[in-house]
């Protein structure tokens, strides 16, 4: 039986900070507009976590069970991979991680919606439900999304607009169509660091045929592609702030954009796959330093 560290370890804690980077900027701007919530605040991390920590497991599952997960796979080891895990194990993992995940959903939608607006509960539920899916069905499943290059996409909605739209929304019960901005902007970083692991195990996936974007696209493009999305982020945010400026203090992000660059500067002069697992993890915590000092400028 898989012990506690293993678990852990299949959780893979270091993707744990990017997946509440939209929830941080979106609650951000509910506090910049006094609507902040707490407890919703609370549940929406935990909402969050839970589908992170789903999509690790199932991710680990998927790729193990189609073989994609092999001795030429570039990146770390994973659970099932290494044996120390069964796939049964893993299996109820996944099980018991999207029940209690949905449970979170449901105490949240129900806490920020009441009977207020049934119309809304209902969108956000399907919302949630549509993100446990996508979580279980990136590599899971004969029609696995993450195999047929759609990756991108699901990880831009889900992890940009769906987590910074979706959580604003969660506090104001209003739309402001200049929280878009900052949403795409998390979801093009989001993007970023997906594109930089297809981009490391490409020749692995390439053979195990798992035919992500950057399988489709080849290296050069899929380096061209990452200069899009960091830049296009870069804008965005920039955008949001001309439109919704209060002060100096609002531009306290600005300072993440240093590590980002030079990130962007690596990218563009690496040759070697293997060196672009390190930059997985910097391009992630620059994406969590950009969330927390765009909060920290909003609630200043």
């Amino acid at each position: 039986m898989a012990n506690l560290d293993t678990w852990v370890s299949a959780a893979r804690l270091r993707t744990l900070p990017l997946s509440i980077s939209g929830i941080l900027v979106g609650s951000a701007i509910a506090v910049a507009q006094d609507e902040f919530n707490f407890v919703i605040f609370a549940l929406a991390l935990a909402t969050t976590l839970g589908l992170q920590i789903l999509s690790n497991f199932a991710n680990d599952y998927g790729d193990f069970v189609k073989g994609t997960d092999n001795e030429e796979r570039v990146g770390p080891q994973r659970a099932l991979q290494s044996g120390m895990m069964t796939r049964e194990e893993m299996f109820w993992g996944m099980i018991v991680t999207g029940i209690i995940t949905f449970l979170f959903a449901v105490t949240l939608i129900y806490l920020a919606f009441g009977t207020r607006s049934l119309f809304y509960g209902l969108v956000f539920l399907a919302l949630g439900i549509g993100a446990i899916a996508a979580a279980v069905k990136y590599t899971v499943g004969d029609s696995a999304y993450g195999y047929r290059g759609l990756g991108d996409v699901f990880v831009f909605v889900f992890f940009g607009l769906v987590a910074v739209y979706g959580s604003y929304f969660l506090y104001a019960m209003e739309w402001d169509w200049r929280v878009f901005l900052p949403a795409a902007t998390i979801g093009f970083l989001s993007a970023g660091v997906l594109n930089l692991n297809n981009m490391r195990d490409r020749a692995a996936d390439a053979k195990a045929g798992k035919n992500t974007l950057v399988v489709k696209i080849g290296d050069a493009h899929a380096k061209h592609y990452h200069y899009f999305l960091l830049l296009a982020a870069f804008a965005c945010m920039i955008l949001y702030s001309a439109f919704s400026f209060t002060g100096i203090d609002d531009l306290l992000y600005l300072i993440a954009f240093v590590p980002l660059l030079l990130h962007l500067k690596r990218i563009m002069e690496n040759k070697n796959p293997i060196l672009l697992d390190p930059e997985l993890k910097k391009l992630a915590l620059g994406t969590f330093l950009l969330a927390v000092l765009f909060g920290v400028g909003q609630i200043l």
